[in-house]
Order: structure tokens, then sequence, then C-alpha cells
């Protein structure tokens, strides 16, 4: 992978800031403008690409950032773009630049990405939406119903206790509350761009659970020597080493097409989790205990895991069925 000088200044920039702000949220939009990054220049946004949003998804994932990133600038912005409709674009677009959070309601309770929960009839929107990042602080609230894109004031959000404590999810309800229509939304489309963030995300984390868990098995002495130096670790070091490096690969070939989002989903699922589980057990007891990150890392990877569909589901759009 290469990447450009302008990309390295992002990673660069987000990496330092995010060392030194516990809430980083307002200083990543304020001083480097990451909510801004997929918003076209006429709307008030920097008009980058893709790429550029993965590099920031990758340092949020190594440090398990809480903040709206991919939720707003990634999700809700792709599903306003999406639209077309110019004058939904003039109106929301410039707010969310400027970091207002925003959230797209879409999922069921049984968290299909595929068949969205909520139905509209006569301008108003019912139905149950669950897993939606950041809903319950969201300033702007999108809902998928029908094929489209909606506009809705009104909802009842309500935060979800989750595994991983570092994501924020909703559960948001709708009983007839007020929906503008903004246009019509390509789910296929609008999930592939989302799993290619998130797997960047997981790559990060990735990269960065098997770099604590390097440095600890310098530090860890078993029979006068560290434990790094046996044999028997080395070989699982190697083996993690491949499984982020080829997360890393996967995760930003996933623009190219569908099917390779498929693949990135999958792979950079599989390779948080075997990390993570790596993680806790070459740390051992210390791993399992509330104050090492460890833990923290193991629950992001199984709830990254089931966003926007689990592996499970996109190995079936990679696989050819069997006649």
């Amino acid at each position: 992978m290469t990447f450009t000088a302008e990309q390295d200044a992002l990673r660069d920039s987000v990496r330092k800031l995010l060392d030194r702000e516990a809430d980083p949220w307002p200083e990543l939009c304020e001083q480097i403008g990451v909510a801004a990054l997929a918003v076209p220049e006429r709307f008030g946004g920097l008009g980058a690409g893709t790429a550029e949003l993965q590099v920031v998804a990758e340092e949020l994932g190594r440090v398990l950032a809480d903040v709206p990133f991919l939720g707003s600038a990634v999700l809700a912005v792709h599903a306003v773009l999406a639209t077309g409709d110019d004058e939904a674009c003039e109106r929301l677009l410039p707010r969310l630049a400027e970091g207002a959070i925003g959230a797209v309601a879409w999922t069921d309770a049984e968290g299909r990405w595929d068949a969205p929960a909520c139905r509209v009839a006569d301008s108003a929107v019912t139905g149950e939406a669950h897993y939606v990042l950041h809903g319950d602080e969201a300033e702007i609230l999108l809902v998928v119903a029908d094929g489209s894109l909606y506009e809705v004031t009104g909802a009842r959000p309500l935060r979800t206790p989750a595994m991983d404590e570092t994501r924020r999810l909703a559960r948001v309800t709708f009983d007839r509350d007020p929906a503008r229509l903004l246009g019509p939304v390509d789910l296929g489309a609008l999930r592939d761009v989302a799993c290619a963030v998130l797997a960047a995300e997981q790559a990060g984390a990735a990269a960065r659970a098997f770099e604590l868990t390097v440095e600890y098995s310098k530090q860890r002495h078993q029979f006068g020597r560290p434990i790094g130096g046996f044999q028997a670790l080395k070989h699982r070091m190697a083996d993690l080493h491949v499984l982020v490096e080829t997360a890393r690969s996967a995760a930003y070939a996933a623009p190219e097409s569908s099917r390779l989002a498929a693949v990135a989903k999958v792979h950079c699922s599989e390779a948080l989790a075997a990390v993570a589980g790596e993680m806790i057990q070459l740390h051992g007891g210390i791993a399992i205990t509330w104050e090492h990150p460890a833990h923290r890392y193991f629950k992001r990877a199984h709830g990254a895991a089931q966003l926007f569909g689990s592996p499970g589901d996109h190995l079936g759009r990679v696989r050819p069925p069997i006649s």
C-alpha cells in the first residue's frame, strides 16, 4: 500500500490529537476537519475520498475512540449524498461537516441490515430501529425505509447497553413521527462504504492490540527470560503479524468493488477477533482485569463483527452458491 503525503500527514495529525485529548470529537472536527472529509467542497466540506476516511478510521480504531465518526461523518454523509437531493444536501451536509452528529436508523431487532426495520405511510414513520450508531445523541436523524431515506423529528431514542462500551448504540422508536422524504438510496452501495471504513477501523484495532502484546511479551519473564523469546510464542506472534498486515491490505482494497468490501468485512472481523483473543491468552491473568485494555479490544472485536451484517452474511456474498 502506498499513501500520499497528505494521507500520511492526516494520519499523523489524528494520532497526535488522540494521544492528548480525552474527548477528541470537537477537536477532530475543528482542528482537522474529519467530519467534513466526505462532504463535497460545494457543501462546505473537503471533498476527500474513501481512503482518507479509512486513514482516520484506522487511527480511531487503534485507541477504540468512542466518537461519532463512523455513524455521522461516514454513514450519514454518504446516505444524504446518495439521495441526490440538492436541497437536502445544501441543508444537512454543511451542518454535518461542522460536526453536528447525524445517525442513520436502519437495522431491525435481529440485526439484519438488508431489511429496514421501519415503514412510512402518509409521511409518517413507524417502527423500531436497533443498533443505531450514536442515535441517542443525534442532531440529525435519518431513517431508511421502503428503499428511501427520510429525515425524521420527534423520535424516541434510548441508549442500548452493549458488551462493547466503547461503541455508542441506541434503539430508536417511531410512532407515526413526521418523516421528510429525501430520496431513494442504494442500500448495497451505502453498506459497502460503511464496511470499507469499518474494516480499516478493525485493522487499526488489530494492529494496536498486536503491538501491545509484543511489548508485553518482552516485559514478562518466565524461567529467567522474556516470554517473547520462546519459539512457540514467536510462531504465534508471526501468525498474528500476518493477520494484521493482510487485514490492512483487505481494508484498503475494499472500496474497489462490492465483493472486496464483503471480503474486507469478513477478514478484518476474523483478524481482529483472533488478535484480541491471543492478546488475552498471551497477557495471562492481567488481561481480564478491568484496568487493562485487553478486554476492550476483545469486546470491540465481537461487537464490530456484527455491524452492517455478520461475517457469515458477507461470506455468502463472496462465495458462489453451491448447486
